[in-house]
């Protein structure tokens, strides 16, 4: 997974779950088009996408947790090999981005919660703030959600932050790549972006 990275100082990351739109994201902010399907597990290697002139890239890792038809020790090798790539290059991630399913991230997080489980994206979560990477959750499938406020809450709750979800906008980015409805995100993204001088990156969000 390391061998396909461009020399790149700064990095942008999206991480999550299979099937969770983050090709669908990548498409949307790059302008480009990269392998999408109905089938989880579609991404397997980095998608890594940059601009000629900027010392910048915009990276799609694979995604992790349950993929159909794979076997379950190469879906914990893509999970290894995806922590082994961010702790590698955590110093050059200016944000990463944790997308979620806003339609069925609490189901599966309760449904993997007990005494001897995290969730993959709980622990995703914690571990990209445990590297120092300013970390946003985007939302995804926002459009499908009728219980919006009480479902963002419950999301905050889930990661152990205190609801309302209203005052954590600096992590939670409610959105729906498909529609193109991403400006709650790409405003997170540059305030990070801002906070670590990095203004000239703001025109790619």
């Amino acid at each position: 997974m390391f061998d396909t990275r461009p020399d790149r100082e700064a990095e942008v990351a999206l991480v999550g779950r299979s099937n969770v739109g983050k090709s669908t994201l990548m498409r949307e902010l790059t302008g480009h088009s990269f392998d999408t399907g109905g089938k989880p597990g579609v991404t397997r290697e980095p998608n890594h996408y940059d601009w000629g002139p900027e010392d910048f890239v915009i990276t799609d890792l694979p995604g992790f947790g349950f993929m159909s038809g794979v076997h379950e020790d190469h879906r914990e090798q893509i999970k290894t090999n995806i922590v082994r790539y961010l702790e590698e290059y955590a110093e050059h991630v200016l944000v990463a981005i944790l997308v979620v399913d806003g339609k069925s991230v609490i189901d599966i997080i309760d449904r993997h919660s007990g005494p001897d489980e995290i969730p993959y994206d709980v622990e995703m979560f914690h571990f990209l703030r445990d590297l120092g990477i300013p970390t946003v959750v985007a939302v995804n499938k926002m459009d499908k959600v009728d219980d919006r406020d009480e479902r963002l809450d419950d999301l905050c709750d889930r990661l152990g932050l205190l609801p309302p979800w209203k005052q954590w906008q600096e992590t939670i980015a409610p959105i729906s790549a498909k529609n193109g409805t991403i400006d709650p995100l790409n405003e997170t993204v540059r305030d990070h972006l801002h906070e670590q001088k990095r203004d000239d990156l703001f025109k790619f969000f």
